[in-house]
């Protein structure tokens, strides 16, 4: 009798363990050589040529071809960091391998993959108890969000800009944004610009819109500007059919193009009586119209798409309108100032001050496509973690620190645990050492000799991690030379790597459909 089809594949007990196990530890050692301050950098070029230069875990990942299933649970555990805490990604993939592969090792002697299962989760909740222990007991304040914005950034691909200046201008971001109600994350945005330097990267209180003027004799800056948005074509009206119209006389023709005129003379009076000196539209504005309103001094912008609509609005405060005989100056939202700029062939369109103040874009510049984009990653994360660390106000010692406290503790506890149980959680312990010893090995360290050093300073300072400055390495307190992380983002790790991890090895069959 056949259950399954004829073409259905079916691997079932070690082989099928091994097999995603192996996947899992593939795809983590393809990000392992990234981490750290001393990490190197991945070129991954798509089958359309387009190339992607980059350190960061999540990009790389995606960017990657990856069809084995539990290979793609590694990439969802790499996901799931940059969506809840936007740093630490290849830590967490790191971290999910080498889970993996202590698991493979004790599954070969005979420990059940249940019993696996159950000591990495109680290992687990003896880390988030030593991540705990670890979080230093001064307040958030702006120095320590610069440290978290410097750490995040050290060794990503931040053109001629250093991690420390390009710090401030995202504490600034974070800090202008930041509420009785929360971090309003949200209303930070980061807009990239090819042609200058990185050094000409800047915080805009406002919003930019990739737009140029309707007309080149509208004004290019508008100051105190009342501001509709209006989802209106102001041309004139066709209809839904096709159809024609016979024109038997001169009369007709000129009454036709009479009522054209009107039409369109109609659209510009209204949107000039309405009190807006500035107008943006998701439709076509017809060039008479839009002569009409530069002889007004509207400026005027057509065709948005609708995602800058919706951020235009809600940067501004105004409403957006269907129908031009509904607009109200109710319906206006405000800006101190509106200017337009030109750059290359690019025109950009700068709306800051007054209501626009609540939202602050990072105007990032760099000289070539793939600075400017590793700088919007770099900035992107550092905006992430500030955030999370302003919020939680929780901090812990960077630079592998954590992570010998984590494995110091787990196992401590490890000789409490009875059974098979305590292999587990020691294996646990044992894959925790893989983020301090790839941190020395990317800086050219002896992992092993590291690793020792860093044990022997934690058992006498406290705190240990490898503190790296220039081409010196040094093993120190963390929290004194500023390498710092938010507590969050190490408990995203373990937890995201433990889960992944242990559903992985779980698995002992696998059943695929041609």
């Amino acid at each position: 009798m056949f259950i399954m089809s004829e073409d259905s594949q079916r691997t079932q007990g070690r082989d099928a363990q091994s097999s995603n196990i192996m996947a899992g530890k593939a795809v983590a050692e393809s990000v392992r050589t990234t981490l750290g301050p001393r990490g190197m950098d991945k070129m991954l070029v798509d089958s359309g040529g387009d190339v992607v230069i980059t350190n960061d875990g999540a990009t790389i990942l995606n960017e990657m071809d990856i069809e084995h299933p539990a290979a793609q649970m590694i990439v969802e555990v790499s996901d799931s960091q940059e969506e809840e805490v936007g740093d630490g990604t290849t830590t967490a993939a790191v971290l999910a391998g080498n889970l993996l592969g202590e698991a493979e090792d004790l599954i070969e002697q005979d420990v059940h993959a249940t019993t696996i299962v159950e000591g990495y989760h109680e290992a687990s909740e003896i880390a988030l108890e030593a991540i705990a222990e670890q979080v230093n007991e001064a307040d958030v304040d702006d120095e320590i969000l610069r440290q978290v914005a410097e750490s995040c950034m050290t060794g990503k691909g931040t053109g001629g800009l250093t991690a420390e200046s390009l710090a401030e201008t995202v504490v600034d971001a974070i800090r202008h944004v930041d509420t009785d109600a929360g971090v309003a994350r949200d209303n930070v945005t980061v807009h990239t610009q090819i042609g200058a330097s990185s050094n000409a990267t800047e915080l805009v209180p406002g919003i930019i819109v990739d737009e140029e003027p309707a007309h080149d004799g509208m004004p290019s800056e508008v100051e105190d500007a009342s501001i509709a948005i209006l989802d209106v074509e102001l041309g004139v009206r066709t209809g839904d059919v096709d159809a024609e119209y016979a024109i038997d006389s001169i009369d007709q023709l000129n009454a036709a193009i009479d009522a054209e005129e009107g039409e369109l003379e109609g659209y510009a009076e209204t949107v000039a009586e309405s009190g807006a000196d500035v107008v943006f539209t998701t439709e076509d504005v017809n060039d008479r119209v839009a002569n009409a309103l530069a002889n007004e001094g509207v400026l005027v912008f057509e065709g948005l798409g609708d995602s800058d609509a919706r951020q235009v609005a809600s940067a501004t405060g105004a409403r957006r309108v269907g129908d031009l005989d509904d607009l109200e100056e109710s319906d206006f939202g405000s800006a101190d100032r509106i200017h337009t700029e030109t750059y290359g062939d690019d025109d950009l369109a700068f709306v800051e001050g007054g209501a626009a103040a609540e939202t602050v874009t990072v105007f990032v510049r760099g000289g070539t496509e793939h600075i400017v984009d590793e700088l919007e990653r770099a900035i992107g994360d550092a905006l992430d973690v500030v955030a999370t660390a302003l919020e939680s106000g929780e901090v812990v010692p960077g630079a592998g620190a954590t992570e010998i406290a984590i494995a110091d503790k787990i196992r401590q506890e490890a000789a409490g645990i009875e059974g098979r149980k305590q292999l587990a959680v020691t294996a646990f312990a044992d894959a925790v050492d893989i983020i301090p010893r790839t941190l020395a090995a990317n800086t050219g360290r002896d992992p092993i000799d590291v690793l020792v050093d860093l044990r022997a300073a934690h058992e006498s300072e406290g705190r240990a991690g490898l503190i790296t400055s220039g081409d010196e390495v040094t093993i120190d307190d963390p929290f004194e030379h500023g390498v710092v992380d938010p507590a969050d983002v190490k408990r995203e790790a373990v937890e995201s790597a433990t889960e992944a991890a242990t559903m992985i090895a779980r698995i002992d069959d696998v059943i695929a459909a041609e």
